[in-house]
């Protein structure tokens, strides 16, 4: 099995995960990739390999090297994004991309330009993989998933090769923040770990947004509008006269590279109650403060305004800049990722996330685990893509990454 069909196997298992669940994992979907998952490793000859009971996948390569040296660990994910349909998916393979506009879905007349989407212009002569536009690709992140597994498939195949320790593993809920919380760090047994869970070719990425959610309930008073003068309190109004008081420019649709944001990515209610929910993001750990105080007093100053209890806000910190973590003492895992990529052709790019990963929150766990490239593109909707000649690129650095870090 090479990289592409092991790739089109695994996006052929919808495991979407779900927000607002309290168990691990949110859907019990995931299971039937983990199990495959850990059934493929155990055939490749893989130790240790285990399906915990919420969903975490552990595998251990052991050492084949004379030193004493330390252990290394890659992880993905197996979840895809809640942000548009995850199944099922209708892959096609666009052999030889002409640099063209590509037709995604014939029926609908969706399509995707380089126009709209200038780095299609970089894949011209490479075989990519679409949708078909009704669903997610699920490079985010079975394409590192598959990566990871190649690589594993390398070493098993090939014992004469000096690496030191490796252990896998793939994460259940990384799209709805909750990768790492059931994470065993003293279990899995690494030194240092990347996750492979990022985008373009050549990304390497060690900085992350500081990242909190605000779920905010306006409780309003609903009465006939035919009397309500002087009454009625509309939560609708009240939500949105909140949104207003939001910086207009610290949005999604405004910034890039370090720029913070406040994303509403959720609003719901009627008259009587709304709901509001947002994502507040920053690489800046003070702007980040600062930003979750202005939202606090955005919903005092309404609390005065419309009486104690009219707004109701729950703030919860989700994950840091691992950048805290990584720089002290673990760059050399970033220049390792670096010098892995230039032996392999490919133009290393040190790029900061503009969201997160399992990574961020393991390296404040005692795990440092910056992000590497997958190779896909436009994740978390209809547009995703990714190049077959991209995976094996990866596939190769990673090779490379664990033959270097037997050094350390």
């Amino acid at each position: 099995m090479d990289i592409t069909e092991r790739f089109l196997k695994y996006i052929s298992y919808d495991t979407q995960s779900a927000d607002g669940q309290e168990e691990i994992p949110s859907t019990k979907k995931q299971f039937a990739l983990a199990r495959l998952l850990a059934d493929e490793l155990r055939e490749m000859g893989a130790q240790d390999v285990t399906v915990t009971d919420n969903c975490y996948v552990y595998a251990a390569i052991p050492s084949t090297s004379s030193r004493d040296a330390k252990t290394l660990g890659f992880i993905s994910h197996m979840d895809t994004a809640t942000d548009f349909p995850g199944g099922p998916v209708c892959p096609r393979i666009i052999k030889s991309y002409d640099g063209g506009a590509i037709v995604l879905n014939e029926k609908s007349g969706l399509s995707m330009s380089p126009g709209e989407f200038p780095q299609l212009s970089s894949y011209k002569g490479q075989d990519l993989i679409v949708t078909d536009g009704n669903t997610l690709l699920g490079a985010d992140d079975k394409a590192g998933v598959a990566e990871i597994m190649e690589m594993a498939r390398y070493f098993l195949e090939n014992p004469s090769v000096p690496h030191g320790p490796i252990k896998i593993a793939f994460t259940p809920d990384e799209e709805v923040g909750r990768g790492a919380d059931r994470f065993d760090v003293p279990g899995f047994g690494a030194d240092a770990a990347y996750t492979v869970d990022g985008g373009g070719l050549g990304e390497i990425e060690y900085e992350n947004f500081n990242a909190a959610s605000a779920k905010i309930q306006v409780n309003g008073a609903n009465i006939h509008p035919g009397s309500a003068k002087g009454k009625m309190k509309n939560a609708l109004l009240m939500a949105m006269e909140l949104q207003g008081m939001l910086p207009p420019f610290e949005n999604p649709m405004y910034t890039e590279g370090y720029e913070g944001f406040y994303h509403l990515n959720e609003m719901s209610g009627a008259v009587e109650q709304a709901h509001l929910s947002y994502i507040i993001r920053d690489h800046d750990k003070q702007k980040f403060e600062e930003k979750k105080a202005y939202i606090r007093r955005a919903v005092s100053y309404l609390n005065e305004k419309y009486g104690e209890g009219s707004f109701v806000l729950t703030l919860k910190d989700s994950y840091y800049n691992m950048k805290e973590k990584i720089e002290p003492d673990h760059l050399y895992l970033i220049d390792l990722a670096r010098s892995a990529m230039e032996e392999a052709g490919v133009k290393p790019e040190v790029v900061p996330i503009r969201g997160g990963t399992d990574g961020a929150r393991l390296s404040y766990m005692g795990l440092p685990c910056p992000n590497l490239c997958t190779g896909g593109e436009n994740f978390h909707g209809k547009y995703e893509f990714i190049s077959i000649q991209s995976m094996e690129k990866v596939t190769d650095i990673l090779i490379r990454i664990v033959k270097g870090f037997e050094k350390y």
